[in-house]
């Protein structure tokens, strides 16, 4: 953090009403991805880096879900729920970050960290349905397990067990195909939701609807952006954790011009 920053008190925006009406969506060509990633990039650098504060909050996020795995297993799940509470609340940061510097506002860390209270039932509401699905895949998974063991009722550490083993051929298959129904659903919510509740006051389910359309009118664009963020917090998974003091802000950035892009700007009111 730059002595700037520090000289600068954390101001909690003001609460906006709740903006009710229906965005429009743009259409975008299938390349769009790589310009948002590009954008993206040139956020984070002309912000100062300010994002990496947030990366390393989801680095040590998935430090700390590894660790406990690796010595309190049980504990898990539960951790891994909280972290998708939150992380919303944490992307929000980014977002705002790069809100600021597109509005031509100086760029403030602490006035990023409190952004998230202009919103906050809208923000607070979207984490709950995205950690819902979470459990509710979790679940899914250790049913599926059962139903393809003839062992005794899974715990969540022999369900991983089975999964990194692919032991079980047509357990894999059906595990990942229904994943890939969960994943696709939450991010077909969640491509523009978070910044458009943030930027404009937008209720929660109005955005939900309005990421949905963005997906619909755009699947080439938005299956290329899935692809290209799988793979850069894929890699950061699975080579090393502190990768994501970079990536996750570099798909945050990202992700606001995504926004900025797919849906037409506010009529004048």
């Amino acid at each position: 953090m730059s002595d700037v920053d520090a000289m600068q008190p954390a101001v909690v925006p003001p609460a906006e009403p709740v903006n009710s009406r229906i965005p429009g969506v743009r259409t975008v060509d299938t390349t769009a991805p790589l310009r948002w990633l590009a954008r993206g990039w040139d956020d984070f650098r002309h912000t100062g880096m300010r994002g990496a504060f947030y990366g390393m909050l989801f680095a040590l996020m998935g430090g700390l879900i590894a660790l406990v795995y690796a010595t309190r297993w049980q504990l898990t799940m539960g951790l891994t729920a909280g972290f998708f509470l939150i992380g919303p609340f944490v992307c929000t940061g980014i977002y705002e970050l790069s809100r600021q510097r597109a509005r031509g506002e100086p760029t403030s860390l602490p006035a990023s960290m409190v952004c998230w209270k202009r919103n906050m039932g809208g923000v607070a509401f979207f984490a709950a349905i995205v950690t819902f699905a979470m459990i509710v895949w979790a679940r899914v998974s250790v049913v599926l397990f059962a139903l393809f063991s003839t062992t005794d009722f899974p715990d969540l550490k022999g369900v991983i067990h089975q999964i990194v083993n692919f032991s079980n051929v047509e357990f894999m298959m059906v595990w990942g195909g229904v994943g890939l129904g969960f994943a696709t659903l939450v991010f077909a919510v969640s491509v523009v939701s978070v910044p458009l509740i943030l930027d404009r006051g937008t209720d929660t389910m109005m955005a939900i609807f309005s990421s949905v359309r963005a997906l619909f009118a755009n699947p080439l664009a938005l299956l290329l952006w899935a692809v290209l963020i799988v793979a850069i917090i894929g890699a950061s998974l699975v080579f090393w954790f502190g990768l994501l003091i970079f990536t996750a802000p570099l798909i945050g950035h990202a992700t606001w011009h995504a926004y900025r892009d797919l849906i037409e700007e506010a009529p004048a009111s």
